[in-house]
C-alpha cells in the first residue's frame, strides 16, 4: 500500500505545481490571445498608476518607419480614409474624406483631424510604459500593426479626450462605446499593460451593455 500512497502524493505534488500561478505561461511577442472581451479585461492586471517622470517626448512618434516619405500619421490618414485623399510631394494629402467615430461625423481634408493613441501615451506610461526600453516606447506610439492602436478622428473630440482613460471619459457617440472599451482593452492586453481599480471598474460597466465580443490581438511584447 505504501508504494501507492506515494505514487498518489506526488500526482498531486505535480498536479498543485501545474496549477500554481508561477508555473503560468508567459506571455511573448508574436503570441495570438482570442478570448471573450471580459475575461480579457479580466486577465489584465491590476495596479495603482503612476504618472511619474512621464514626458510625450519619451514616446518618439510620427515617424517614417518603411521610409516611404510617409510619416505614421499619414500612413494612418491613409488607411482610414473614406475618400482617398491626393498624395503630393514628401506625402503631403489634400482633400479626402474621414468618418470620426468618436463624435460621428464626417470630416473633409486633413486639417480637422487628429491621430489618436486610443490608449494615450500618458495613459501607456501610467500603466507600465514608464520601465520600457525607448524603443519599445516607439513602437508603441508608431503601431501600425494593430489597426485599433492609432485611429484619425475629429480634433475637437481628441482634445475633449486629452489622456484621460475611460473611467473618466467616453466617446460622445454612445454607439461607439462597446467597440471603444474592446479596443481599449486589446490593445493593453496586445502591450502588456495594467488596469487601475477606477478603470477596470468603468470598463466593466461598460461591457455590461455590450456583446461579450472575442478580442483577438497579437501581443507586441
Amino acid at each position: 500500500m505504501r508504494p501507492t500512497v506515494l505514487t498518489s502524493a506526488a500526482v498531486l505534488s505535480v498536479l498543485a505545481a501545474l496549477l500554481t500561478p508561477a508555473t503560468a505561461h508567459a506571455a511573448e511577442p508574436g503570441e495570438s490571445v482570442v478570448l471573450p472581451v471580459r475575461d480579457a479585461l479580466n486577465a489584465l492586471p491590476l495596479a495603482d498608476e503612476s504618472r511619474t517622470g512621464y514626458e510625450r517626448a519619451k514616446f518618439r512618434h510620427w515617424i517614417d518607419a518603411d521610409r516611404d516619405g510617409c510619416s505614421t500619421r499619414n500612413e494612418t490618414l491613409l488607411d482610414e480614409a473614406v475618400t482617398a485623399p491626393e498624395q503630393g510631394a514628401g506625402c503631403r494629402l489634400s482633400g479626402g474624406e474621414w468618418f470620426s467615430a468618436y463624435d460621428d461625423r464626417y470630416i473633409a481634408g486633413p486639417g480637422g483631424l487628429d491621430i489618436d493613441h486610443l490608449v494615450p501615451l500618458a495613459e501607456a506610461w501610467d500603466s507600465g510604459a514608464s520601465v520600457w526600453t525607448a524603443k519599445e516606447r516607439e513602437a508603441y506610439a508608431n503601431d501600425l500593426d494593430d489597426a485599433r492602436a492609432l485611429i484619425a478622428v475629429s480634433a475637437a473630440s481628441n482634445r475633449s479626450k486629452s489622456d484621460q482613460d475611460p473611467s473618466t471619459w467616453m466617446p460622445p457617440s454612445a454607439g461607439y462605446r462597446c467597440t471603444y472599451a474592446t479596443d481599449w482593452i486589446t490593445i493593453k492586453t496586445r502591450w502588456g499593460l495594467t488596469v487601475d481599480p477606477a478603470e477596470q471598474s468603468a470598463l466593466t460597466g461598460i461591457l455590461d451593455d455590450c456583446p461579450n465580443a472575442p478580442v483577438d490581438v497579437t501581443r507586441a511584447r
